[in-house]
């Protein structure tokens, strides 16, 4: 059965998430780590984790972070990818 995450995404500065852009995602996966691969290859991007559901972009110029997705916290935020 799959299930719902969501994967918000920023750029960081000085190691820190930024949020001076964010774009938000919810992918539909197995398990959390399939819905990390997922956005991996939906990204491009090589992503490794540092901890707190947060994972770091090769570069380290931009982070997310992944949830379980819950309909009544993140129903009003708008998505870049919706996989309901």
């Amino acid at each position: 059965m799959k299930n719902l995450f969501f994967i918000e995404v920023t750029d960081t500065f000085g190691g820190e998430a930024n949020y001076s852009w964010v774009t938000r995602h919810v992918i539909r996966a197995t398990t959390m780590r399939g819905a990390i691969n997922r956005f991996a290859r939906m990204s491009g991007m090589h992503w490794h984790g540092v901890g707190c559901d947060r994972y770091d972009s090769e570069a380290g110029a931009t982070c997310f972070f992944i949830d379980g997705y819950d309909a009544d916290r993140y129903a009003e935020l708008r998505l870049s990818t919706d996989e309901r």
